[in-house]
C-alpha cells in the first residue's frame, strides 16, 4: 500500500525543514519506508524554501505552483499528483 504525504508551503523554510526532518525520522520507523511518497507543493515562496529542500531532502517531490494558490489550491494540486491511498495532508507547523 502506497501512502502519500502532501505538504503545502509558502515562505515557511525553517518550519518546513524541521517538519521534513521529523517526517523522515517517522518514515524510517515504518515497516516499508519505500511505500511512502512525499510531495511539497510550493506556492511561489520567496524565502529559498525550494532550494533548501532540494538540497536537504532529494526524496521529496517538489511541485512548483508558480503562484500562490492558497492552501486549498495547493492541496488539490498535491492530491492530483499523489499516487497513494491514503493521502495524508500535513501542515509544516505541526
Amino acid at each position: 500500500m502506497l501512502l502519500s504525504v502532501v505538504i503545502v508551503s509558502w515562505n515557511t523554510r525553517d518550519l518546513l525543514r524541521a517538519c521534513l526532518v521529523s517526517l523522515k525520522e517517522e518514515i524510517a520507523t515504518m515497516p516499508n519506508p519505500a511505500d511512502v511518497e512525499v510531495f511539497l507543493v510550493d506556492n511561489a515562496s520567496a524565502d529559498g524554501s525550494v532550494r533548501c529542500i532540494e538540497g536537504m531532502f532529494p526524496q521529496v517531490q517538489i511541485i512548483r505552483a508558480g503562484f500562490n494558490l492558497g492552501f486549498a489550491g495547493g492541496v488539490n494540486l498535491g492530491i492530483a499528483a499523489a499516487g497513494g491511498d491514503p493521502v495524508v495532508l500535513l501542515n509544516q507547523d505541526c
